[in-house]
């Protein structure tokens, strides 16, 4: 181990489909990121153990912040989209941590917001923050994620929650037979179950049945792409009607917040776009809430443009683990019953 690696820390992204990790020096400078795609390695141990002895020199970390995309409610943690499971007291002991922390991904990301400078967003309509207002967050990408930044005496909190497992309701005549044919395969369809990567080609796939014409094996990123827009209207149509539902969906979640701090659009699949996400009904569905139009006409809507802004947030927390005293086994989340 490399002299001083005990001051190193380590910030993890572990997605549903690659985990991303980098350590954060003493003086807080973030080393860049190393990806690892979950299903080249049997668990979240292989795969951290592969990244800090690929380091040169290799480290030993002192802390760690992870940021996972699952529910964090015990010691048990098991991604939601993918089949790692670990034990956070298990996995401290692995790394011989003295400091563990795992949350949310999107909590991960709701503690990034006041750390992302103006170029790291894009505003996308009108309104203007309100300072110490809530904050919503909400990003398609292989699965739906929600979490909020909300206001505190001791500073702003992460709040985690699974709002991506929303009912997804229908803002009109097409959406509507769109989600009728979804529900007759699926017991439930939440909003994840169209805003994701997934849901892009169940979209995509739908709107074929719907015509009827026969649908291409497009992957999420090609159904987005204007050059397969030139021979395949359904796919834009499935882009155009993912940006107006991810409208309905977000405008929800700051009426529901009452998010007047902005609501930030996190996620691989929106920055992509580019200008044309500027141009769909994404911004006029978020203000169609009937009397409640001027309200959310108030709020703000960004994307972020950042890379890895889940990230951001670990190093944030990481920071303040090292405020803080060392963890005791006792302190660590109790295993479920």
């Amino acid at each position: 181990m490399s002299e001083g690696a005990a001051e190193v820390g380590l910030i993890g992204d572990i997605g549903a489909t690659n985990a991303r990790f980098a350590l954060v020096q003493p003086d807080g400078l973030i080393s860049t990121a190393r990806v690892y795609a979950l299903n080249d390695y049997a668990s979240l141990f292989d795969a951290l153990d592969a990244y800090l002895t690929e380091e040169s020199p290799p480290v030993r970390p002192a802390r760690a912040v992870l940021a996972v995309a699952s529910p964090v409610t015990s010691d048990e943690v098991a991604l939601t989209n993918h089949a790692w499971e670990f034990s956070i007291a298990a996995l401290r002991r692995h790394l011989r941590l003295s400091q563990l922390r795992v949350l949310n991904d999107f909590a991960a990301i709701a503690l990034a917001i006041p750390h992302l400078a103006e170029d790291d967003r894009i505003q996308i309509g009108p309104g203007a923050p309100v300072k110490s207002a809530p904050i919503g967050i909400i990003g398609p990408g292989t699965g739906l994620g929600v979490s909020a930044l909300a206001p505190a005496p001791a500073g702003a909190v992460a709040i985690a929650g699974e709002g991506g497992h929303v009912t997804m309701a229908p803002a009109n005549a097409r959406e509507s037979a769109v989600l009728d044919v979804m529900r007759a395969r699926y017991d439930h369809v939440s909003a994840e179950r169209v805003l994701s990567g997934p849901g892009l080609v169940r979209l995509y796939n739908t709107l074929c049945e719907l015509a009827p014409s026969p649908a291409a094996p497009l992957t999420p990123s090609q159904i987005t792409s204007p050059r397969v827009w030139n021979e395949d209207p359904r796919a834009k149509e499935a882009t155009t009607i993912f940006c107006a539902m991810l409208g309905t969906v977000a405008g929800n979640l700051a009426l529901t917040l009452g998010a007047r701090g902005g609501i930030y659009i996190a996620g691989g699949i929106v920055p992509a776009l580019g200008a044309f996400f500027a141009q769909t009904e994404f911004r006029s569905r978020f203000e169609d809430k009937g009397r409640m139009r001027g309200y959310l006409a108030a709020i703000p809507t960004y994307v972020i443009m950042r890379p890895l802004p889940a990230l951001i947030g670990a190093a944030a927390a990481l920071r303040e683990a090292a405020a803080a005293p060392a963890e005791r086994p006792a302190e660590l989340p109790p295993p479920q019953s």
